[in-house]
């Protein structure tokens, strides 16, 4: 059982029979990928969360009908529907289990009615790097990667540096970043002198 589902289960009525349980709901959707000889509307999930999400806005009373895990609905039930949902799958495996339908359909309410965070970045204790601060790393690496005689040959040294700069716009640096990056820049630098610390601007206040 899924977290939180004893509190709905709790609240569930029983009824004797189909009929008594839609007396009044305004309209039903059946779940079924079987083609049934019915004359009826068929839905996506998506589309008919969403026509479920108008009409009980106005104040109308909408249910969806769940089959059984082994045989699904059968078609007296079927009947008594409005309209189906059938999930656009490969028509060759066309079934799903009880919970994928459920919560396929489930889902989909949600998106129609709920405000839904489609991206979000969790910034792990830091924040976005501003403008200065990225310009500062740059010029480190300019200015070191100049004196380690990368930028080679000359004629092409103005590209390679708009190159790095367009790679650090590019990777949306945090402070975190900023500040790993220039750590690396200078243990690379006191490594390649064997402890002589060089007199690096980044290191100034």
């Amino acid at each position: 059982m899924a977290s939180g589902a004893g509190r709905l289960l709790d609240e569930a009525q029983l009824h004797d029979d189909l009929p008594a349980a839609l007396s009044d709901m305004t309209f039903t959707f059946a779940t079924t990928a079987r083609v049934r000889g019915l004359t009826k509307p068929v839905y996506s999930p998506e589309r008919a969360m969403a026509l479920a999400a108008e009409m009980v806005a106005r104040g109308e009373k909408v249910a969806v009908l769940f089959g059984p895990e082994r045989a699904g609905l059968e078609n007296e039930d079927v009947a008594q529907a409005n309209a189906i949902i059938s999930v656009p799958v490969n028509p060759e495996f066309p079934s799903l289990n009880l919970a994928q339908c459920v919560l396929l359909t489930a889902y989909e309410w949600r998106r129609q009615t709920e405000l839904v965070t489609h991206e979000a970045i969790d910034m792990g204790r830091t924040d976005w790097a501003n403008g200065t601060e990225v310009e500062a790393l740059a010029r480190h690496y300019e200015d070191r990667l100049e004196q380690a005689g990368f930028f080679f040959p000359e004629a092409k040294a103005d590209s390679m540096k708009l190159n790095l700069r367009n790679l650090w716009s590019r990777m949306r640096l945090t402070r975190a970043d900023v500040q790993i990056l220039h750590g690396i820049l200078r243990q690379m630098v006191r490594w390649k002198e064997r402890g002589q610390v060089l007199d690096d601007p980044a290191d100034k206040p």
